[in-house]
């Protein structure tokens, strides 16, 4: 799980490879308001995306919690910065629900895999995949 604003988001754990503290972030010029640029991780270059801003929430100021998730999909390395990181918490497949179809972002997409059931509260699954592609993502690590 990780937190932005008031809410917890999940990612698929298995779509994770880090949870890294934030770091320089080097930016690549001509990309959308929500790539802040690339990092180097390890001797790879990841592009970076703010998912308040790709979910067209309040800017914040960076702050000693702010983390940087990794994720690889399709052999496609990004990172998304998110206020915090949480717990690992596994939700079983009968406390999903589908994500409601009204449900898009400004942009048109709909991000929201599911909502999971955690006693009294409600989780919003992120989809990891409709996150990632984008083509300004992949643009930003070959620019780098």
């Amino acid at each position: 799980m990780c937190r932005i604003s008031d809410e917890d988001y999940g990612i698929d754990i298995s779509y994770v490879t880090d949870i890294i503290e934030l770091q320089k972030i080097t930016e690549v010029p001509d990309m959308p308001d929500y790539v802040k640029g690339v990092i180097n991780l390890r001797g790879q270059v990841i592009p970076v995306i703010d998912l308040r801003i790709r979910f067209g929430m309040e800017v914040k100021e960076y702050d000693d919690r702010t983390v940087i998730t990794v994720v690889k999909v399709a052999d496609q390395s990004v990172g998304f910065i998110v206020d915090t990181a949480t717990e690992v918490q596994e939700i079983p497949v009968k406390q999903i629900e589908a994500a409601p179809t009204f449900q898009t972002t400004k942009r048109g997409r709909n991000f929201i895999s599911g909502l999971g059931k955690v006693g009294e509260e409600v989780k919003i699954l992120l989809d990891v995949t409709k996150l990632v592609e984008d083509q300004s993502i992949t643009a930003a690590a070959e620019s780098a």
